[in-house]
C-alpha cells in the first residue's frame, strides 16, 4: 500500500536530509521509512516527524521504496509533500 502511495504522490522528497528539511519547513504530510535502513539515519527522521505530529509509515525494503520513487538505488526515507 505505501509503495503505491509513494508512486502516486504528486511531490516527494527522497533521503534523510531532504526529508528533514521538508519536515522542518512544514511541507511534509507523511513520512515513509524503510525498515532495513540504518536506524542511525531513520531515528532522526522519526523524532522530527513525531515532534510535528506527521504520520510515519514503515515499509520493508529500501530497494522497493527507491523503485517506487523512480530511482535505481534504495531509499531510506521519503517524505510526501502536500
Amino acid at each position: 500500500m505505501s509503495y503505491e502511495k509513494v508512486s502516486m504522490a504528486k511531490e516527494i522528497v527522497i533521503g534523510m536530509k531532504q526529508t528533514l528539511k521538508a519536515l522542518k519547513e512544514s511541507e511534509a504530510i507523511e513520512v515513509i521509512i524503510a525498515d532495513d535502513a540504518d536506524q542511525r539515519v531513520t531515528n532522526k527522521v522519526v523524532l522530527a516527524a513525531n515532534e510535528r505530529s506527521i504520520p510515519v509509515t514503515k515499509v520493508d525494503s529500501m530497494k522497493k521504496l527507491g523503485k517506487a520513487c523512480g530511482i535505481e538505488v534504495g531509499a531510506a526515507t521519503v517524505a510526501i509533500k502536500g
